[in-house]
């Protein structure tokens, strides 16, 4: 890869700064009933008046802190704390100057909201109801009744649980009310009794004053009581308009619904957010589109799944299988009891044909077929008798429905991993064209017509029509460094795209020793052959020292044979090298090849120690010269030392496992008990800075820390864990080393676009119509107070493109806007797999492909070498081998 040239960083950045000060963080307050949850510090109007917080010192360009009373305390410190402080994220230093300017649009739309406080009030419904929808018809039907009587024509909105919030008081503190639901009201399957009490009583004022401070700039906590207020009141119209799956909210009649294939279309839909930004409050609007399960009959259905009709035979045993893990789960309606149209969800297939199911109709367990039952109770006649039926309800009490007498609800959506032809199918729907996604957008809004919305005009809501207009700016790219050798030594990229034409590697692997094992039947040993020649060819015009003749001949294998073949290669090789190792095995697979690439890398990678590099067939015997380009650098990552300093292309990698949705990095740092030893100290940052300390003979000055996958909501928890955790990890080396971390939450997954003013204007946009690859925003519509920018710093393909969005929580290394937005733009043109600029910077990048890397380290078999974490049970990620430890095997 091209070494990025970049000034010194002693230069700049090297400060002479004790280490942060021992912090104490406040946890939040025990709440006094569960059911209202609030944010640390922040909450309702029965906050004691008299106390009083003191703001210490502020240091320039670092993290603010407060002193906070002294009581229960979670500790974050590398010594035993001496003083008690509290983290504030980083402010902002100031805005990016570098650049050229222009001006884009945002999804956002500005709101203007009253100042007046709000009221919240708990709901408690008996008897208890687990559906949130449910809940909501309940409400809907007492505001009915009893909005212009009991509620003094006040219109509340209601978030489906415990929560009603009211723009104003209500006559009552605490009433108890009775609502009736008939059978009629759609999309229900009511209890027996369909009377229910409706508890409302008064807790406290969600108070507006903290969310106008930080939208007028100042540096307070997130008043995220206000924020949900304001979102359950936006929600409300929508969920009724729409079907309602988070901030998300989809619907069929927002545009034909687009077939997919196995028994699923595609529903267009949105999703909605309020933000506070710089500008004040705004609206995140974003077009979306999502798998749902077609309405079909359910032998419709199944016939689709398994491509083929079914109505004529019985289902094979394979058939069955793949048929009831399709319809586990899915909600039905029974379509043989004419206007009844009672709703089911599906727990299973029964064993035996219909035909052959009989059950107890009474406790003196006399039997009746189902054929007789539905034939004597309903009149209907079963057609299909080889089918199976469909199992319903509990497993204690099986009931059975006949498939041709039960339909799919409509409005259930896919939420099961698609197919590559139904995951192909579905971008045709998502890849909109900028100018073409802005209409969306803008028809979306237009629809909603929030403005004319009851409850948004009850609250003292308003939604402007029009998106945001932000001032941004194009960063330079980055002159990137080849070698010398090159007819080429140094390159400018155009529109975030480059290629390595008359140019060579600056650090050139060298491969001597190499074998091909071929998995593939498509490919004839000789286009294997000719594949390889071209690779090494490839390889060698790139600068690498490439030997172009195999150990041994390429090697034909079956897929279900993978690690006998690889063993085979080993051996083979070793007799003929006499104590050298095999440097590389170029493995050609079949284009839909199971288990057979996981199993590949696990055991090159966790047992045998090999580096591998996987082609698929239809590459292979359709070879291009980007393919061999790119392929020819990924194998230069592969096989060369991963830490050849002073290079900022290279990383060290590490995996761990850890429990589902655990958002905290368990393993950063971590101690254990060794008999002889005492303790032992280990994990994750460790590791990798003995690593840096031995590729380069000395430790890090400093850590730049991009981390990804954090949502908003746990900003505070990951910076308070993590960073303590990289502060023990520093000082487990030597004592009072604590190098300045700068930490940074990387979000890919936003909803924020950023599209050109003009779409007309060819100089504004790339090829695809895309905002200029290196376009930053840092102003308007970025938070009000915290370091975060918006950077698109890679050229669009097809469809839209989205922003990264980076969240500098804490900077110890003082960087500028400037600085921070130049470094991280200039990252996105070092990533190792391509020669183009990347759409989030390299380190979380190959973090992602590392941890993907380890699912397949997971052998099938049930392993009971594993640890529990919060009552899961976390198996062990097998230990990867020194050669591949050294590399950047996952890239």
């Amino acid at each position: 890869m091209p070494n990025r040239q970049m000034r010194d960083p002693e230069l700049k950045h090297m400060i002479s700064k004790k280490p942060v000060e021992n912090i104490v963080i406040q946890p939040e307050r025990k709440k006094e009933d569960k059911r209202f949850a609030k944010s640390p510090g922040e909450g309702l109007d029965d906050t004691p008046k008299n106390v009083k917080r003191r703001r210490g010192r502020r240091k320039p360009k670092c993290a603010a802190v407060e002193d906070i009373p002294n009581g229960n305390k979670l500790e974050l410190h590398v010594e035993p704390p001496s003083l008690n402080k509290t983290i504030v994220f980083q402010k902002r230093p100031g805005f990016g100057q570098i650049g050229t300017k222009c001006v884009v649009k945002a999804n956002y739309f500005l709101a203007e909201l009253s100042r007046s406080d709000l009221c919240q009030y708990c709901v408690t419904i008996t008897p208890e109801v687990s559906s949130s929808k449910l809940n909501k018809a309940i409400m809907a039907q007492l505001v009915k009744l009893h909005r212009e009587s009991d509620l003094g024509t006040r219109l509340p909105v209601y978030d489906g649980k415990q929560n009603l919030y009211t723009a104003g008081l209500l006559p009552f503190t605490t009433k108890e009310f009775k609502v009736t639901l008939v059978d009629e009201c759609e999309g229900f399957e009511l209890t027996k009794k369909n009377e229910f009490k409706v508890g409302i009583e008064f807790v406290g004022f969600t108070r507006m004053d903290a969310l106008h401070d930080l939208l007028a700039g100042k540096q307070v906590k997130a008043p995220q009581e206000a924020l949900t207020v304001i979102d359950t009141v936006l929600r409300e119209l929508a969920s009724k308009r729409y079907s309602p799956f988070g901030r998300l909210f989809y619907s069929p009649n927002i545009q034909k619904p687009h077939q997919l294939g196995g028994g699923l279309h595609s529903w267009r839909g949105f999703y909605q957010s309020i933000k506070p930004t710089q500008m004040g409050l705004a609206l995140n609007i974003d077009m979306s589109a999502s798998a749902f399960i077609e309405p079909l009959p359910v032998i419709e259905f199944v016939a689709q799944v398994l491509g083929k009709d079914v109505r004529t035979r019985p289902l094979s045993d394979a058939d069955s299988v793949k048929v009831k893990k399709a319809l586990r789960g899915i909600k039905v309606e029974v379509t043989h009891r004419g206007n009844v149209r009672r709703k089911y969800r599906i727990s299973g297939l029964s064993a035996r044909p219909t035909r052959e199911l009989i059950f107890p109709v009474d406790e003196q367990m006399n039997m009746k077929s189902v054929i007789e039952y539905f034939q004597e109770v309903y009149g209907y006649t079963i057609q299909y008798p080889l089918l199976p039926c469909l199992q319903v309800g509990n497993q204690k009490k099986v009931n059975y429905l006949p498939m041709e007498a039960c339909k799919i609800v409509e409005g259930q959506r896919y939420t099961r991993r698609l197919n590559d032809k139904q995951i192909a199918s579905l971008l045709k729907v998502t890849c909109r064209r900028p100018s073409e996604q802005e209409a969306d957008i803008l028809q979306t809004v237009h629809q909603n017509n929030y403005n004319q919305d009851p409850h948004m005009q009850e609250f003292g809501i308003n939604i402007d029509d029009k998106m945001t207009t932000v001032e941004a700016r194009v960063l330079p790219a980055p002159w990137l460094k080849y070698h010398d050798s090159g007819k080429e030594k140094q390159h400018l990229p155009q529109l975030g795209q480059w290629n390595m034409i008359n140019k060579k590697v600056i650090n050139g692997s060298t491969v001597n020793n190499w074998a091909c094992i071929n998995f593939s039947r498509t490919v004839p040993e000789t286009a294997a052959r000719g594949f390889c020649r071209q690779l090494v060819q490839m390889c060698q015009v790139s600068g690498m020292e490439f030997n172009p003749e195999p150990v041994i001949p390429v090697h034909s294998a079956r897929p279900d044979q993978v690690k006998k073949a690889l063993k085979y290669i080993l051996s083979s090789a070793a007799s003929k090298l006499e104590g050298k190792e095999l440097e590389l095995v170029i493995a050609i697979l079949p284009d839909s090849n199971g288990s057979l690439y996981g199993d590949l890398k696990r055991i090159c990678e966790t047992d045998l120690g090999l580096i591998s590099q996987c082609c698929l067939t239809k590459y292979v015997l359709k070879v291009s010269r980007q393919y061999l380009a790119n392929l020819s650098l990924k194998i230069n990552v592969k096989v060369v030392a991963s830490q050849d300093w002073p290079e900022v292309t290279k990383y060290a990698g590490m995996v761990s496992a850890q429990a589902h949705r655990q958002e905290i990095i368990q393993d950063l740092f971590k101690t254990s008990h060794d008999p002889q030893q005492g303790t032992v100290n280990g994990g994750m940052i460790r590791e990798l800075l003995l690593s840096f300390k031995r590729a380069t003979g000395q430790k890090p000055l400093r850590i730049i820390f991009y981390r990804d996958g954090v949502s908003d909501g746990q900003f505070y928890h990951v910076l308070l864990y993590e960073l303590d955790a990289i502060r023990k990890a520093c000082a487990s080396l030597e004592p009072g080393y604590q190098p300045p971390v700068t930490f940074v939450i990387v979000q890919k997954r936003n909803h924020t676009r950023l599209l050109s003013n003009n779409h007309n204007d060819k100089k504004s946009t790339d090829k695809s119509g895309n905002i200029l690859p290196g376009t930053v925003v840092d102003s308007k519509i970025c938070h009000p107070t915290d370091f975060d920018f918006y950077l698109c710093s890679h050229a669009g393909i097809q469809g839209t493109s989205r922003p990264a969005h980076y969240n500098v929580l804490w900077d110890e290394n003082n960087f500028t806007a400037d600085e921070i937005q130049s470094l991280t733009n200039n990252l996105c043109y070092t990533y190792a797999r391509c020669t183009r600029s990347v759409s989030v910077v390299p380190p979380a990048y190959y973090a992602h492909l590392a941890a993907y890397r380890a699912r397949f380290y997971m052998e099938p078999d049930h392993s009971e070498n594993g640890r529990s974490t919060n009552g899961q049970c976390v198996r062990q990620l097998p230990e990867l081998k020194d050669k591949v430890k050294n590399v950047m095997f996952y890239c």
